[in-house]
């Protein structure tokens, strides 16, 4: 099964009381909510790298509320389906860019009772593993970066990454020969109405093509729905998780402050993909 890795000199990682150790000695202690930081300092660009408390709080609130459910039940549903068609009774998935565990925990909740299933989260941002971890004791948290993911060798059967960085090499890297991958994009027009409240010109979101390098696309799945926002909270929560929040003028930022009410369309992309087989 999947081994968190040491992130100094690449051993297998065990746990022990509170902490993680390799053979080296090497020693990371879990952090009071289970998670256990395995990003090195050298591999931070900030202080705090990743989300912080209030971006991570506006999403943990909006997607506990299922505006995003449509989509958390189109992944379970992928999960299950490509679980079953592997025929194996040991599966090791990894949600890479996983923030606060919404749609980890989601997967991790559909499988649990298919088989004997590993399930670990990495993200760079502390704040949200702080969240995650505190949601399930049963996934292995660790903050990590994506283009340096503590994971060994051909260890994983399944790769989640969703509106996350991406980083082929790594995940081809961490991938079993035949492991799959499961992302998920924003289409066109997700959230359409939402730019139209904020600015006077909205623009769609670039859909760039599928193809990827040393991966096989097996799947394209569309994930249409409209979802009706009742409370001012809710529309700053889901304005303060897309990356127009940093980028929008005052001016622009109080036209949505004024709504007490929006509906928008949320329209996403899930994209299933294999492992090349050229190792």
């Amino acid at each position: 099964m999947m081994k968190l890795s040491c992130p100094v000199c690449n051993m297998p990682l065990f746990p022990e009381e509170g902490r993680l150790v390799c053979e080296k000695n090497h020693s990371f202690d879990r952090a009071k909510s289970g998670y256990v930081n395995l990003l090195l300092s050298n591999g931070k660009h900030s202080k705090l790298p990743g989300d912080n408390k209030l971006m991570v709080n506006a999403r943990r609130d909006f997607l506990q509320k299922g505006y995003y459910a449509p989509l958390a039940k189109a992944l379970c549903e992928e999960a299950m389906s490509l679980y079953r068609e592997a025929e194996t009774p040991e599966w090791a998935v990894l949600d890479v860019g996983c923030g606060e565990g919404y749609y980890t925990n989601a997967v991790f909740e559909s499988l649990s009772d298919l088989g004997n299933i590993q399930v670990a989260g990495i993200d760079i941002s502390k704040f949200a593993l702080n969240a995650a971890a505190k949601k399930n004791k049963q996934v292995e948290y660790a903050v990590a970066s994506a283009f340096h993911l503590p994971v060994a060798d051909r260890s994983v059967d399944l790769l989640l990454n969703l509106f996350a960085p991406y980083c082929g090499e790594e995940f081809w890297r961490v991938l079993k020969r035949g492991g799959l991958m499961l992302m998920v994009i924003p289409s066109k027009r997700h959230l359409w109405e939402l730019k139209q409240a904020v600015y006077d010109s909205p623009y769609e979101n670039e859909v760039k093509g599928y193809d990827l390098p040393e991966f096989e696309l097996l799947k394209v799945r569309k994930i249409k729905d409209t979802i009706t926002l009742e409370c001012q909270q809710d529309i700053q929560n889901l304005f303060m998780m897309t990356p127009y929040f940093y980028k929008t003028s005052e001016e622009n930022t109080q036209r949505l402050a004024a709504l007490e009410k929006l509906t928008t369309k949320i329209e996403f992309e899930l994209l299933i993909y294999r492992k090349g087989d050229c190792q």
